[in-house]
């Protein structure tokens, strides 16, 4: 067997599976697309996943990729063993609904065997317990002994995450022989030992788990297989580990170079060792999709294992800076695989540099710190270094925690995590309320104020709406970054842009920026302080780097809107001139692809007949086809052609003139229509006042005019519907209903005065004397204050002279009315006072005039003490 190395070994089996009519895609990114369930792509099937689901459509029903992973659940215990790295690249052959287990089998053994050239006596199968079918496929087609093919259950050979498409899997096992065995006794495939060593998987996707253990045979069975590249490499150069297959024996050859030092000679340099060749590979790969070191996500992943490779560095006695020279060895190692990190070497090595330079500068002064501390801990007898300390050696030292907990581990101490979290959360919301604060001048402080002040940027948006130009800097929500990828949202400048940044009332572009690398949405531009525009949004695609040159695509439809009602402004603001008068000046306006809004000078609301003048003229104008012609010019030049500068505006030496026709002139730097006949129609659709002598005008124009009228059709149609109509008859119809309503409100009136009544029957038995004032107190239920009303009245006819006091529990609310005869009113009785001594019984207040009043409460229970209440009161008041 000829001992291929890892470069050889992946073009061998890309090659393979395309003469078996599969299509060799590129390896994705390692930053998942539209997939939050990952942080990084850590397997063959991962960015393939909307294939498998049905999501997407395969270009192509067999495919075949030799994808770059990273897998950090465990990256503390990554150099202690030779058995794990981070990065890895996954080899893997699939089929979406194409073909099944046979032919899976199959090509497996074939490249296997008669490809790379394996021993067929020291490949053993294993299938799932149940999986007959596999079993047959491996004895009776590939003539594999019975006695060779291991059964095993659902935990080793039956793959499935939660409910969906799972099914059973075929591993094929490699034996390598008695040296790299435990020498017990039942040594065999299956063990914890190095001997017998997994080297291909195949998944059969066969079933549909419903989520609840019942599984259902799959229409389209689907194939997804995997075998890791540096693990084939292994078995085929016969080495210890995937740090001596060929490619990373380089790169860790390098690494001792630089430490002066030799591999497997001294266990705790090698741990050393192992660390800094896999995490600069992970690194390097990482950046190269434009990942960049933060403090969260896969930015922090990135940091920990740059720092960690940096620590481990100095460990070994590496001098200076010395991860871009090791980034040059992965990079000339593994571009045969991946030519993209040749054309993204610049900026990789200036990413590990400027981190290393950061993490330099603060690592021995921070190891001093970790010393004093661990004195501390020893002295006082404490093995667990407190949450308070750690967070000072991240916030500080740019210690990543998981670094202090190894360097601490490696002493048999602990970190407080959970102390460590509550001071970062302390520490977040510190920086949350200092947000809030301004800089010096008043405004935020943002990331945007470290951008490079020579920066600047061109609008060249007033006669295109495409351009192609560099990026010059890119940012994500809080750092300058050389990168931004798949997913993130952030901020691209360029040297020119055909974007038009929020400005002069008029809001900003909407778009997308675009390269073969990557495609970014621009949800808003802003301008900048220093003539900088910043393009606002979300990468949905790729990634893009600092240089690079893109295409700048500005939504066509948004801007024609935009400048319509842009446009529809100016001959607005004429026309207020010329109805209402010259002391009419521009106040502010907002104009966006919906709807535009002026405020402008004068000192009364404008009648319906100036609105309709006004309108009618603004109109005129756009049927007219004005040609608008816009001229850069002198600021004294321009204001010699009569163009309305705003009031309160600054201008520079050269200003941009808007003509219409010979309708309107004004000084404008926004983006207007070709001709006023574009506008289509203008419509005014409320004047009000917005501050003293201010007034506001929202209108329509074009496109905006119209989906309003649909709307309101659709309104129309909808209250036509509701009341048994058609639009041209509801006028009626709502004229015939209102005087319906209308009666009924009266008979129901009289109905409810009618029940009240009677529901108290003979009450004059209930009539008390109180010193010569007769005093009805009644109790009734479930009556209104109106109807309360109403039957005081009558109660106070049947009285004669005297005073009337009602309760209603109406639904667990009270009203309780009083009224007082002129006759009780010479005696001194106040109806207001009275309802006012009695209202706090039933969880309420009120009051009113002598001869009336009333109030609510919230407790029925206190009706009883309230009306007996009222005779105190009452005898109170009686002079």
């Amino acid at each position: 067997m000829k001992a291929y190395g890892v470069n050889e070994l992946r073009r061998m089996f890309l090659e393979f599976f395309e003469s078996k009519g599969h299509l060799a895609m590129k390896s994705f990114s390692l930053v998942p697309h539209n997939d939050n369930s990952l942080l990084l792509i850590n397997s063959g099937m991962a960015p393939l996943k909307p294939y498998f689901t049905g999501q997407e459509i395969p270009p192509r029903r067999r495919v075949t990729t030799c994808q770059k992973c990273i897998r950090t659940g465990d990256i503390e215990n990554i150099g202690k063993t030779a058995r794990h790295g981070t990065f890895f690249e996954m080899l893997g052959n699939f089929s979406f609904g194409d073909y099944f287990k046979t032919e899976a089998i199959h090509w497996s053994w074939e490249f296997l065997t008669e490809v790379v050239g394996l021993d067929p006596n020291r490949l053993y199968p294993s299938v799932y317990l149940d999986d007959d079918e596999a079993f047959d496929i491996w004895n009776k087609e590939i003539g594999i002994p019975a006695d060779r093919i291991f059964r095993f259950g659902k935990e080793d050979n039956f793959w499935e995450h939660g409910s969906g498409p799972c099914g059973p899997c075929s591993e094929i096992y490699y034996d390598r022989g008695e040296k790299y065995g435990c020498g017990k006794p039942g040594c065999t495939v299956g063990c914890d030992c190095d001997r017998y060593i997994e080297v291909w998987n195949n998944v059969f996707s066969q079933f549909d788990n419903d989520g609840k253990g019942n599984y259902t045979e799959l229409k389209q069975k689907n194939i997804d297989t995997g075998m890791g590249l540096e693990r084939l490499a292994v078995v085929v150069q016969d080495v210890d580990s995937l740090f001596t297959v060929d490619t990373n024996k380089a790169l860790l050859d390098r690494v001792c170079e630089l430490a002066h030092t030799q591999y497997q000679v001294d266990h705790e340099k090698d741990v050393s060792l192992r660390i800094v060749t896999d995490h600069i590979k992970s690194c390097t790969f990482m950046i190269s999709d434009g990942i960049m070191p933060s403090n969260e996500g896969r930015g922090y992943v990135l940091r920990r294992l740059l720092r960690r490779a940096a620590r481990h560095g100095r460990k070994l006695g590496i001098e200076g800076k010395f991860l871009a020279d090791l980034s040059s060895t992965v990079i000339a190692l593994s571009k045969d695989g991946y030519p993209e990190l040749e054309e993204k070497k610049e900026m990789i090595f200036r990413v590990l540099t400027e981190e290393e330079d950061k993490f330099n500068k603060t690592i021995d002064q921070g190891l001093a710190i970790l010393a004093d501390i661990e004195a501390k801990m020893q002295e006082e007898n404490v093995t667990t270094m407190s949450g308070a300390d750690a967070f000072k050696l991240y916030d500080t030292y740019g210690f990543p925690v998981d670094l202090t907990k190894e360097i601490l581990e490696e002493k048999g101490l602990a970190v407080d995590e959970a102390g460590f979290k509550a001071a970062m959360e302390e520490q977040k919301k510190r920086a949350r309320e200092k947000r809030k604060k301004s800089n010096y001048m008043g405004a935020d402080v943002t990331i945007y104020q470290s951008i490079d002040a020579s920066i600047t940027t061109k609008f060249v948006g007033y006669d295109r709406l495409t351009h192609d130009s560099a990026i010059t800097v890119l940012t994500t929500e809080d750092e300058l970054v050389e990168a931004l990828t798949d997913g993130q949202k952030g901020t691209i400048l360029v040297e020119e842009t055909p974007f038009y940044a929020t400005m002069g009332g008029q809001q900003a572009d909407i778009g997308t920026i675009v390269s073969a690398n990557g495609e970014f949405v621009v949800e808003d531009t802003i301008k900048l302080q220093g003539g900088k525009v910043g393009h606002v949004g979300k990468m949905v695609r790729g990634m893009f780097q600092k240089g690079e040159m893109v295409t700048l695509k500005v939504n066509e439809e948004n801007r024609k809107a935009t400048a319509k009602n842009h446009s529809a402004t100016h001959l607005l603001h004429k026309a207020l001139r010329m109805v209402l008068g010259e002391h009419v000046e521009q106040a502010g306006s907002f104009v966006s692809a919906d709807r535009l809004r002026f405020d402008f000078t004068h000192f009364s609301a404008m009648t319906p007949e100036e609105l309709e003048k006004v309108e009618k003229i603004v109109n005129e104008e756009i049927r007219t086809s004005l040609p608008v012609v816009t001229e850069e010019m002198g600021i004294e030049d321009a204001k010699k052609t009569g163009a309305m500068a705003l009031f309160g505006e600054k201008y520079g030496e050269v200003v941009r003139v808007v003509k219409m026709g010979d309708f309107s002139i004004e000084l404008c730097g926004g983006t207007h229509v070709g001709d006023t006949g574009s506008i289509s129609y203008f419509k005014i659709l409320s004047e009000n006042g917005i501050a003293a002598n201010v007034r506001r005008i929202e209108a329509l124009t074009g496109d905006g005019l119209i989906h309003h009228y649909e709307e309101e059709e659709k309104e129309l149609f909808q209250a036509a519907k509701a009341a048994k109509a058609v639009p041209a008859n509801l006028s009626d119809k709502i004229s015939a209903m209102l005087e319906e309503i209308k009666a009924l409100q009266a008979e129901n009136e009289k109905l409810k005065s009618k029940l009240a009544k009677d529901s108290v029957g003979d009450v004059m038995s209930q009539v008390k004397e109180v010193k010569g004032v007769k005093l009805l107190a009644l109790k009734v239920q479930d009556v209104d204050m109106n109807g309360l009303r109403n039957l005081g009245d009558s109660m106070k006819e049947k009285l004669g002279e005297g005073v009337v006091v009602i309760a209603s529990n109406e639904n667990g609310k009270v009203n309780l009315m009083a009224t007082a005869t002129n006759e009780a009113l010479k005696k001194g009785v106040h109806a207001g006072n009275l309802i006012k001594g009695i209202a706090a019984l039933v969880g309420g207040g009120g009051g009113g005039r002598p001869n009336m009043a009333q109030a609510g409460g919230k407790n029925p229970a206190g009706i009883d003490a309230a009306l007996e209440k009222a005779e105190e009161v009452l005898a109170e008041q009686v002079k």
